[in-house]
């Protein structure tokens, strides 16, 4: 969080572990910065609460052997995550989910996956995790549609905003830190000013070549370190 503008409360989508090399680490770095959390498919599948049978095969191995490392502290708080939606206290406008309000393991990519959700809540602003695919989706009773935060580079950091506007029901995804999956290799997060009603959007570059090295270094199948060059 050091690349961030100033910010207040720090809130956690889920998938906090599942495919890189150091889940304890980013296990003690993610309860340092903030209290705010809901349960991802990747945290229910590495302390036993979600079968691996629907996952693909590199995702089960990542799961069994990220089972393995962690530690019985890390793991009981992994396996105590909450499931969403979460309010965001002094923030009734805004609540979090992993998936959808109505289903956390829901892949919602596309705008018909988002109209029933988007239709049947009345929170305005729902911010999601799961896809890792920055962007999200908005309707406001005329029309309906989705987007994506447009950068100007590959390699920098950006940002872009989003204005929230009144009579509109949105579903917002940050994006992904550790696992973009959007085509862009740099970081992904999301800062909302509260006051403003406007959605930052981030994009910045991490130590990629690290990463790498340690998932080669812990033995995990390679493609789960090259594939972070291509955000995929």
């Amino acid at each position: 969080m050091a690349s961030a503008p100033a910010y207040d409360v720090v809130a956690n989508l889920g998938d906090l572990v599942g495919y890189g090399a150091s889940p304890n680490e980013v296990v003690d770095r993610s309860r340092s910065l903030g209290h705010i959390f809901v349960r991802g498919n990747h945290d229910k599948a590495a302390t036993g609460l979600l079968s691996l049978e629907d996952f693909n095969p590199l995702a089960a191995a990542a799961a069994v052997w990220t089972r393995d490392q962690l530690t019985p502290e890390h793991h009981q708080w992994l396996h105590e995550l909450p499931h969403g939606p979460v309010v965001l206290e002094g923030v009734p406008e805004a609540q979090l989910v992993h998936g959808s309000p109505a289903d956390e393991d829901a892949y919602v990519v596309s705008i018909g996956d988002a109209l029933v959700p988007l239709l049947a809540v009345t929170t305005p602003l729902t911010f999601f995790g799961h896809t890792h695919l920055q962007g999200g989706f908005f309707v406001n009773g005329s029309s309906a549609d989705g987007f994506r935060p447009e950068y100007r580079t590959v390699g920098q950091a950006e940002s872009v905003a989003l204005q929230l506007k009144a009579s509109t029901r949105y579903m917002i995804n940050p994006g992904s830190v550790g696992q973009p999956r959007d085509g862009d290799w740099r970081a992904a997060y999301a800062l909302f000013d509260t006051e403003k009603q406007v959605v930052h959007f981030h994009r910045t570059p991490y130590n990629l070549k690290s990463a790498q090295e340690r998932i080669f270094s812990a033995n995990l199948p390679p493609r789960l370190a090259t594939r972070l060059a291509a955000g995929r």
